[in-house]
């Protein structure tokens, strides 16, 4: 027989390993096979595929008290026990051997804490009978030993495992040496060599009494028939005593089957009575059960009864009109006393109609028809009080201003500017602020007509105080106009250029700072005034900011005293769309509409006066357009941007288009030298230009820049091609004076460094071509001489090229004697020349001293062709051109 895997000393080492660290000693360990099968009623067993585990019984000791655990371990990938499950032994209620299992090594293990009772348990496998035992009498000994009690044993007699446990106790056989030295052979079990809790089921004093109980019933096999004689003895007395207690008993029956009967009789006397009083008793149920039906009926109708009274009488109370109430809305007075009854009928009235609606009145009333009529005449009060309270504010707002219009005190006049106030025409309108909610609530549809004739009437009063101010405005400033020809004429023209301009863009930025938060705070009272569900307005930002508190000091608490319920500041969302907000803009652009004209007007002023002060407006605008940022605002907005345009169309398709046809009107002149007028005016102008940029203005004048400056350099080239014999002196002249003019703004002007750099790269090409002109008209046949060999190198060897026609050693003598013989004179010639058509005398020195490198490089390469191909020629050496050159 194999060994069994109960005494393999490594899997209990692996046991021990795979739980180190929790304290607990390893009793015993086995192989199992795990599965969770079912026996069918083939008697097979139908499992799952088998796993392989290993339990294992551990004991954890803490002082006098033990905790015994079973534990389940499974294989790893890498081949490694690891604990898999835990079983607390004192948990363990039923050990159940699989009956239907032919070999009997299968047995389950029952546990009273399992979350889930209804999954059966696994069932375990064993090798063979020998190895179920040794685990399962292991396990009751432990139970025994430790909990001092035994689980519910199934499949398998107590005893017989007692009996096994007695006959399969391993023994071992082990000697010891005496003290004379002699081996010594002794016998004991394996238990006494294992210190372990595995006992004996049963004592020896409890075995030796079941044996004598059971000796006292097993007999021999020879006694067999003796015992069947003593059965038939006994069978025979006792059918003998039975036959005589029954003839001894028959009086007694008699006497008893006589009661019997009697009491029948009376039984069946007592069944018909009992019948009798049943129907009785049936009839009276259903008496009483009809006379409480109806009972009921009548309690339930008197309780319905009540609560329709008191339905009917609050239906009756909602319906019902107060007088007072009435009165009001049929023929009341608007006037700012009787308001507050007015509003108070408006709430009651909207309360009315809500009320009368399904969601806060049952379907069922609503189909009644004093429920309908009374509806009908609360919509024809709100209709007459609509009709009655728009005609009154449509009024209202035409008287308010007609009267503002009709006091001239209220306007700018000669000689004073006069700042607009609507304090008293908005505190008069926030009187029936709360009308036109509650207004809104009963007919959304009225307000339409009403916001047309508010902005219809506050049009005309912000147009007529537009119109004045800036009237006003340009009377009061006081400054001589610019020119405005910049790029043409004689010097003398633009002498009144620095002519100080500042109050015409001053003057635009007042009118500006006074207007557009005023134009902004009535857009903001008119979207709170009239009901509109948009966003709250934010203050406007830029330069806005420091002259809105001066010009609204009295409207601070505007939206706060207009009874309207502000918008919260944690939902303020720039760029959320309202429902509202389209309806908005186009109310707010029959408010505003036609005062555009009036900052025009400024607008086409100041560029009168000077086309260059709107740089400075450009810049204002774009700060007073950057800090518009709410949504009601947004035809401020589109007043800025219009003015924005208007600003950047009169500078750059009026200034700078007509400064550029100053320009191209060059072109049409006569023959021109020197440096043309509009190069040197251009830096004044750039630099009046830079003076009045401000803010964002950068870009409308860096255009500029690049208008004007195309243009310049291209009618330049063309003025030069009129005259190609003179066109690089004239081009070399201008460049050289646009870098000289245009030097310090190119440093810090990005967009003027680029075409600096441009003029740069175009001076040194004209200079370039002019020196080569000059060189090669004092030294044409030396160069020419030097441009065949050049060109013969190209095919043939350095050697072959003294054979060529007109490149013998004889024409190259010829040549030199021609070329170099006067060569002082002829260097002189060349200068004199590049001075005679040169009108700036400052570029002479520079331009001489880049003629004299010129011809010293081409020179020079002349030297080397001729001791390539002429090595036994002898021609003047570099440096005595050098030093020829020096010395004049």
């Amino acid at each position: 027989m194999a060994k069994s895997s109960a005494d393999d000393e490594e899997l209990r080492r692996a046991c021990e390993a795979g739980i180190e660290g929790t304290k607990q000693s390893i009793v015993m360990s086995i192989r199992v096979a795990k599965s969770r099968g079912v026996w069918g009623k083939s008697g097979k067993l139908g499992r799952q595929m088998a796993k392989p585990r290993v339990l294992a019984l551990s004991v954890k000791s803490k002082g006098q008290r033990k905790k015994a655990f079973l534990r389940v371990m499974k294989y790893s990938s890498g081949g490694v026990l690891e604990p898999a499950k835990m079983y607390k032994l004192k948990h363990l209620s039923k050990v159940e051997v699989i009956t239907n299992d032919p070999s009997g090594c299968t047995f389950t293990l029952g546990f009273d804490n399992l979350r889930s009772q209804s999954v059966a348990p696994p069932q375990w496998t064993m090798r063979n009978t020998d190895d179920r035992n040794r685990l399962l009498v292991c396990i009751l000994n432990i139970c025994k030993d430790v909990l001092g009690r035994l689980p519910k044993v199934v499949g398998i007699d107590i005893v017989e495992m007692a009996l096994w446990a007695k006959d399969n106790t391993p023994v071992v056989t082990t000697q010891r040496s005496t003290e004379d030295g002699e081996p010594v052979t002794e016998t004991v079990t394996e238990s006494d060599l294992k210190v372990t809790v595995e006992k004996e089921l049963v004592s020896q004093a409890e075995e030796e009494d079941m044996e004598a109980l059971l000796g006292t019933y097993v007999m021999g096999i020879g006694e067999a028939e003796a015992f069947s004689e003593r059965l038939k003895r006994e069978l025979q007395a006792l059918e003998a005593a039975n036959v005589h207690a029954i003839l001894e008993s028959e009086p007694l029956v008699d006497e008893v089957l006589n009661g019997l009967e009697a009491a029948t009789n009376i039984v069946d006397d007592m069944d018909e009575w009992l019948g009798i009083f049943n129907i009785k008793l049936r009839h009276m149920r259903e008496d009483i059960e009809s006379i409480e039906t109806r009972n009921n009926k009548l309690e339930m109708q008197s309780v319905n009864n009540k609560a329709l009274i008191e339905e009917l009488d609050k239906v009756i109370e909602r319906l019902r009109v107060p007088s007072e109430y009435a009165a009001s809305l049929t023929g009341g007075s608007f006037d700012e006393a009787d308001m507050l009854q007015n509003i108070e009928a408006c709430e009651w009235l909207a309360k009315g109609l809500r009320g009368l609606e399904v969601p806060n009145l049952d379907p069922i009333y609503a189909k009644m028809r004093a429920v309908r009529e009374k509806r009908a005449e609360l919509e024809k009060l709100k209709a007459t009080f609509v009709r009655r309270a728009s005609e009154f504010l449509r009024n209202y707002f035409a008287s308010l201003v007609d009267f503002m219009i009709s006091d001239k005190s209220y306007f700018s006049q000669r000689g004073q500017l006069k700042r607009p106030d609507h304090a008293d025409l908005r505190y008069k309108c926030r009187t029936y602020a709360r009308l036109l909610q509650h207004l809104k609530g009963l007919d959304k549809n009225c307000l339409g007509p009403l916001r047309k004739a508010y902005c219809s009437s506050l049009n005309l009063l912000l147009r007529r105080e537009a119109r004045e101010f800036a009237n006003e405005l340009r009377a009061s400033t006081k400054v001589s106009r610019n020119p405005t020809v910049w790029l043409e004429g004689s010097t003398g023209s633009s002498q009144n250029a620095n002519t100080d301009t500042s109050a015409v863009s001053d003057a635009y930025a007042k009118m500006l700072t006074i207007f557009i938060p005023l134009l902004v705070d009535e857009s903001s009272f008119f979207a709170h005034f009239m009901c509109f569900e948009v966003p709250a307005l934010a203050p406007p930002g830029g330069a806005g900011n420091d002259n809105k508190n001066q010009s609204n000091n009295d409207d601070g608490n505007d939206d706060d005293d207009l009874g309207i319920m502000d918008i919260d500041e944690t939902d303020k969302k720039i760029g959320k769309t309202s429902p509202d907000l389209t309806a908005l803009n186009e109310s707010l652009q029959d408010l505003l509409d036609g005062i555009q004209e009036d900052f025009y007007a400024v607008v086409d002023w100041a560029y009168k006066i000077d086309p260059l002060r709107c740089i400075s407006m450009h810049g204002i605008t774009e700060r007073y357009l950057s800090g518009q940022k709410a949504d009601a605002a947004g035809f401020v907005r589109l007043l800025l941007g219009d003015l924005e345009s208007r600003v950047s169309m009169q500078f750059s398709r009026v200034f700078v288009d007509e400064a550029c046809h100053q320009i191209e009107r060059n072109e049409r002149n006569v023959r021109q030298m020197g440096v043309l007028p509009y190069i040197p005016r251009f830096a004044a102008l750039a630099t009046r230009m830079e003076q009045y940029i401000q803010g964002q203005s950068r870009d409308l004048v860096d255009q500029a820049y690049t208008k004007f400056v195309s243009i310049m350099f291209v009618t330049l080239e063309k003025i030069a091609q009129q005259d190609p014999k003179y066109a690089d002196i004239l081009l070399l002249e201008n460049y050289a004076a646009f870098q000289n003019s245009l030097y310090d703004l190119a440093n810090v002007v990005p967009t003027l460094a680029k075409f600096y750099h441009q003029a740069s790269e175009a001076y040194e090409q004209a200079c370039t071509r002019h020196i080569s002109m000059i060189i090669y008209y004092q030294f044409e046949r030396l160069f020419q001489f030097a441009k065949k060999i050049e060109d013969f190198m190209y095919t043939i060897t350095p050697e072959e090229i003294p054979f060529q026609l007109g490149l013998s050693k004889m024409e190259l003598r010829k040549m030199l004697k021609s070329s170099l013989s006067g060569v002082d004179k002829s260097i002189a010639a060349m200068y004199k020349k590049l001075q005679k058509n040169l009108a700036s005398e400052e570029l002479l020195p520079s331009l001489w001293d880049k003629c004299k490198k010129e011809f010293l490089d081409k020179y020079e390469s002349f030297v080397q062709l001729v001791a390539k191909v002429y090595p036994s020629e002898n021609v003047p050496g570099v440096t005595e051109m050098r030093g020829l050159l020096a010395s004049m």
